[in-house]
């Protein structure tokens, strides 16, 4: 059952805060005609844009423009819809929007009524919300909202579409159905174990609980990609000062973003971009030079470095080759390189890139990956090695966006199946801590469409939506 207040009518600007062509005033509820004719003086016809002006309380115009009606259950909520569509200046949407919530007070003349005594503005997130409630869409398909909107590369916006079309959610809805079905046989023979014919050895029980973690185990596969191309990884450039980080952000980002300059020391602070490679987010950062400093500033520059590293995906530790011999680099290297041992955790790869191969074009080869900042050689042979480390599977067909709360709950389902494996092959099976561990992943399943959610994760998702949608 919908809590109270989202039977309340609500209203707020769609469109994004600034100047534009057009802008968009959304109000959703049970039974708008009456704030139809209050703002527009005349009925309008179901999903058909109509031409008018949009009246205040005295019959004025506010403003001309287009109204579009969706009467329930047609509409993106659910419920009736009302969009008004005015130019996109900010006094104009406020003074819309102001009178769509005067309206909603005034008393109706054919009842003495107020029209919608609740109508309010919407909390962020709360027009997907009602869609979600009145199973317009599941949440995984909300989510890929906010993801089509929030998509940081072209990849990103594809796979995003995908998910809100439901691609996702069918997988999960087959890998569902699949296990229903083995449920059924599971407690099909607790129910009648007086029975002679043994239900699951003729329905091979074992093979279809099989079958389901091979499908299981593409399904995650594939998620996993999606949630990479989501949030993408943290890469963070450390070496010692005048090795290049500089550069070599400037270079992945195709911009001048960071100060280059021939004195070590440059870069004091953390300077941080997002470059897309393959469609899949990387966000870079450059750090201070890592070394031993007298400097007040430049200390904590270094202390803010050591402390992107420690949070980071992967790092690029940047090698000068101009300097490679040189008995006091070579220390230095070897301290930083005993530093990341200790601060990072063994999963976080570390890519060993040798610098300035412009200047030193005759070193002797290095463990690792030789480059030129400067002109570029060697950096396609970099972006290959971010998007492996990353783990990104070339070209993949069909991604769709996915989150880590998916991951995690499709992990989970993986733990119950494997535990449903253990029990199932036992030499006298336990079916009733079989059964169990089958509904415990179906409840996994059921977090990421929604069909087992908690109100607390429900208000954490939709929190982070836009207001207005």
């Amino acid at each position: 059952m919908p809590l109270p207040r989202h039977a309340d009518p609500i209203a707020a600007i769609a469109t994004a805060p600034g100047r534009g062509g057009v802008g968009i005033v959304r109000i959703s509820g049970k039974s708008l005609s009456s704030l139809i004719a209050a703002l527009c003086a005349r009925p309008l016809r179901a999903r058909e844009a109509t031409y008018l002006a949009f009246r205040d309380q005295d019959g004025s115009a506010i403003d001309h423009g287009l109204a579009l009606y969706f009467p329930a259950p047609h509409s993106y909520t659910g419920e009736d819809v009302l969009e008004l569509q005015a130019h996109g200046g900010p006094v104009v949407l406020q003074l819309l929007l102001a009178r769509v919530l005067a309206a909603g007070v005034e008393p109706d003349p054919a009842t003495g009524q107020a029209r919608l005594a609740a109508l309010r503005v919407a909390q962020p997130g709360e027009f997907t919300e009602r869609a979600f409630l009145n199973d317009r869409i599941d949440l995984a398909q909300a989510e890929a909202i906010a993801d089509l909107i929030d998509a940081s590369t072209a990849t990103a916006a594809r796979s995003a579409s995908r998910s809100l079309a439901g691609e996702f959610s069918g997988e999960i809805h087959a890998l569902r159905d699949a296990l229903i079905h083995l449920r059924m046989l599971i407690e099909a023979t607790l129910d009648f174990p007086e029975e002679d014919i043994d239900f699951l050895q003729q329905a091979d029980a074992r093979g279809q609980l099989a079958q389901l973690r091979q499908t299981l185990a593409r399904v995650l596969a594939r998620t996993r990609q999606g949630v990479l191309l989501r949030e993408g990884i943290k890469v963070v450039i450390a070496g010692q000062p005048n090795a290049g980080k500089s550069s070599l952000l400037n270079a992945l980002a195709g911009a001048e973003l960071a100060i280059v300059t021939p004195v070590p020391g440059t870069t004091r602070d953390k300077i941080a971009q997002t470059i897309q490679i393959e469609g899949v987010p990387l966000h870079v950062i450059d750090t201070a030079g890592l070394r031993e400093s007298t400097d007040e500033v430049e200390k904590i520059g270094i202390a803010r470095a050591w402390g992107e590293i420690e949070g980071a995906d992967a790092v690029l530790f940047l090698h000068d080759l101009t300097r490679a011999e040189t008995a006091e680099y070579i220390a230095t290297d070897e301290d930083i390189a005993r530093s990341l041992t200790t601060k990072l955790s063994k999963n976080v790869p570390v890519i060993q890139v040798w610098n300035k191969l412009d200047a030193a074009p005759a070193a002797p080869p290095r463990e690792g990956l030789r480059l030129s900042a400067k002109t570029g050689a060697g950096l396609d042979a970099l972006r290959r090695t971010l998007l492996q480390v990353a783990g990104w599977q070339a070209a993949p067909e069909g991604v769709y966006i996915a989150r880590e709360r998916h991951l995690q709950a499709l992990s989970r389902v993986g733990g119950h199946l494997a535990q449903a494996m253990t029990r199932l092959t036992d030499a006298v099976p336990a079916l009733d801590l079989l059964a169990e561990e089958l509904r415990l992943a179906q409840n996994a399943l059921g977090e990421i469409t929604g069909e087992f959610t908690s109100d607390d994760l429900l208000g954490v998702i939709f929190s982070q939506f836009c207001i207005g949608k």
